[in-house]
């Protein structure tokens, strides 16, 4: 198993008599790392897995003595896709104030799912931690930083999930079956989404519109459905943790826009996928596209999985001056042209730098990324 950097946190977080709430997409690892953390030990647990109609069944509209029929001398319960659950958040709540010696860890694959049904009963009874595909940190871990630079290019094609890492030379055919068998379940299901096709259109189009701004209602021409559709499904594919957006970065000068949005995938491999494009970066035109997805969202674990609370951006003016990405932290603002060809030209950064003189600039090239994507920024 490839050791996840939140993991440590976990572990720090046990028995403090509240409950771990893990999400993440489907198939990222979650079960695998949270098995981990008492696999070797004496601590005696129990697993349900939700997926299941039994394990469902008796876990909704219970009381705290079924509950502790179920429990039995178990000191760590883990629910998995606990989103699946009819009130959940009510059996959580029973569960930690009646058993205050178990600890327990709920899964979910939708935040539209299970954050929304345990916000108000967990209140102050909980921590939260979210689970992405694999990061490049994390492998640079696990090997070195040379042999994940070497392999770069492949994972600009075919992503991180731990099933495609985890069997090279079987990329192709596992993506298809991940995003066919898994991916888009709890859409179709939980979501109550009805016309599969019109997702399959939705994602098409936002995978070639990739580093671009969109328009909900361009989007909604080409798919063939109204805008608030659209905007309705994008939300759910962001609640599931197969897309993310950058908003404009403004301060409510003139010039800068404040309303667009990019939309990027969690995972190269995905997007790759949904448009069936695994040719090498050589023979391709979108490698600055692929390139912009593979940092930014590299950049957002980096944050999420060290808890640090930075907001992330992207900046545009009228004049259509652009910026990939922007990130304030602490009051902090820092500019990031993202460039695969380290002898890219960019002038955007002398506006920005004007309009905004206390801010650190850096271009991200394939020459100049570690730092970015793994260590802590050094700002030029």
């Amino acid at each position: 198993m490839i050791r996840r950097t939140i993991l440590k946190r976990l572990k720090e977080r046990m028995f403090q008599q509240k409950v771990i709430i893990i999400t993440g997409a489907r198939q990222v690892g979650k079960t695998t790392m949270v098995k981990s953390l008492f696999d070797q030990s004496d601590v005696p647990y129990d697993y349900w897995n939700c997926d299941e109609p039994d394990i469902r069944l008796m876990l909704t509209s219970t009381t705290s003595a079924a509950l502790g029929q179920l429990i039995g001398n178990s000191k760590i319960i883990v629910i998995d896709e606990a989103q699946r659950v009819p009130e959940i958040g009510i059996t959580l709540k029973l569960m930690v104030e009646n058993f205050p010696d178990v600890q327990v860890i709920a899964t979910g694959s939708s935040s539209f799912g299970l954050t929304a049904n345990v916000n108000e009963p967990l209140t102050g009874r909980k921590f939260e931690y979210k689970l992405y595909p694999l990061s490049f940190s994390e492998m640079a871990a696990e090997t070195d930083y040379l042999k994940q630079n070497r392999l770069l290019k492949h994972r600009l094609v075919y992503g991180m999930y731990p099933e495609i890492i985890n069997n090279p030379g079987d990329e192709t055919e596992r993506l298809q079956q991940l995003i066919d068998s898994y991916l888009f379940k709890d859409l179709l299901s939980y979501g109550g989404l009805r016309k599969p096709e019109v997702l399959e259109k939705l994602l098409r189009a936002l995978a070639f519109q990739v580093g671009a701004s969109i328009s909900y209602n361009e989007l909604a021409q080409t798919v063939g459905v109204d805008k608030n559709t659209v905007a309705h499904y994008i939300e759910l594919l962001i609640q599931t943790f197969v897309l993310f957006r950058l908003r404009t970065f403004s301060r409510n000068l003139r010039n800068e826009l404040k309303r667009d949005q990019k939309i990027y995938f969690w995972d190269n491999g995905v997007r790759n996928t949904i448009i069936r494009d695994y040719k090498p970066l050589g023979l391709r035109k979108d490698v600055g596209a692929l390139w912009e997805n593979f940092c930014i969202a590299e950049r957002l674990k980096l944050l999420e999985n060290n808890r640090r609370h930075a907001n992330s951006f992207y900046w545009r003016t009228h004049q259509k001056q652009e910026i990939d990405y922007i990130e304030e932290e602490n009051g902090q603002l820092m500019a990031v042209e993202l460039k695969w060809n380290p002898k890219a030209k960019f002038r955007a950064f002398k506006k920005f730098k004007e309009t905004y003189p206390e801010s650190q600039t850096r271009v991200v090239n394939r020459d100049d990324y570690k730092n970015f994507i793994d260590d802590e920024i050094q700002a030029e």
